[in-house]
């Protein structure tokens, strides 16, 4: 659809700034631009706010966001989300953003996969690592959605089950040490011996309940409707093994892209967006923040995702409007604050 077609449209959604991705980076900066007082649009391929901490880590502990000792993914992402409603934003999960069109007052038209028009004054790009997608298990695929799985978002799923966790690399563990709480039994392969993982996360493993096999892959996987078990190989001696099992956590990591971002004309370095000090890309009115950001010294930290995100709202503002300030105040401050 051309230009012209979808200005003569009227967009679904109307808003000051649409933010692309609902991970922490743009929950916050939804917060941040209702505090501005600006209206928002979140827009998130998944069907839950949250993004990779919500749908790759959520019993992860994490410890780096300031003044939180400790946090599980899945309540700093509740709580993200929590403080996101402060302003009543438009969520839109389960749209993903797809064609970008500009118009001659420097806004933008942005069309969903699902057809939705969204027209905004700023647009800003929290889309983590992009669109991943996991790494299949080599076999046993008919079986995904029936004992076969990726994610693990609710580890009560699985109470009572017998648990086979396949990877060797930090989402592997972390779901290995976070089911041994609630299923019969867990094993992890791996075809290595050594683990990717953190240090710290594989010595708990290994004084853990897990059973731990390496160097095997799986190499079938037995069933009617559902997974019942599995052949798992020694990769050097070519052994074969067969686990009773009722479930298995594919963790093989995930392929990231940036799917239709990447046609958006901004500068690209390596998979991500290249941003300068006040989190703008190379096209006007689009800034990004959080892990998908790349520039000199950039550190990949959810802390620091959600500093990003305060500063490209705050220069989006006065993209849109010159005659705000660039700091608005404090949030502290009584008459800044929803009442």
């Amino acid at each position: 659809m051309s230009s012209d077609e979808l200005s003569g449209r009227t967009p679904d959604h109307d808003v000051d700034i649409l933010i692309v991705g609902a991970g922490p980076s743009g929950l916050y900066a939804a917060y941040y631009a209702g505090f501005r007082a600006m209206s928002v649009a979140v827009v998130d391929s998944l069907s839950e706010p949250g993004g990779q901490l919500a749908a790759l880590y959520p019993e992860k502990v994490i410890y780096d966001v300031g003044g939180i000792p400790a946090i599980l993914g899945r309540e700093l992402a509740a709580d993200l989300f929590k403080q996101a409603q402060t302003y009543n934003p438009t969520m839109l999960l389960g749209h993903s953003a797809q064609d970008l069109h500009r118009l001659d007052d420097g806004s933008f038209l942005v069309t969903t996969d699902t057809g939705l028009l969204i027209h905004a004054k700023a647009i800003i790009v929290t889309a983590g690592i992009g669109i991943f997608t996991p790494r299949r298990l080599p076999v046993g695929q008919e079986y995904e959605g029936h004992g076969l799985r990726y994610f693990v978002p609710n580890p009560g799923e699985l109470s009572g089950r017998r648990v086979l966790v396949v990877g060797g690399g930090d989402s592997a563990v972390d779901y290995a040490l976070m089911l041994e709480k609630v299923a019969a039994s867990v094993t992890l392969i791996h075809r290595r011996n050594e683990f990717r993982a953190h240090e710290a996360s594989v010595a708990q493993l290994r004084e853990s309940s897990v059973t731990i096999m390496t160097p095997y892959q799986v190499s079938a996987v037995y069933g009617d409707a559902h997974v019942e078990a599995v052949d798992v190989t020694d990769h050097d001696t070519k052994n074969t093994v067969r686990l009773e099992v009722d479930e298995i956590v594919a963790a093989l990591g995930f392929v990231a892209e940036l799917g239709p971002l990447a046609n958006w004309g901004m500068e690209l370095r390596h998979r991500h967006i290249a941003v300068d000090t006040t989190m703008a890309t190379s096209v006007p009115r689009i800034y990004a923040a959080g892990d998908i950001t790349d520039y000199p010294g950039k550190v990949k930290l959810i802390s620091v995702g959600l500093g990003e995100a305060a500063i490209a709202v705050n220069n989006a503002a006065v993209a849109i409007d010159p005659s705000k300030k660039l700091f608005p105040g404090h949030s502290s401050d009584p008459d800044k604050h929803p009442s």
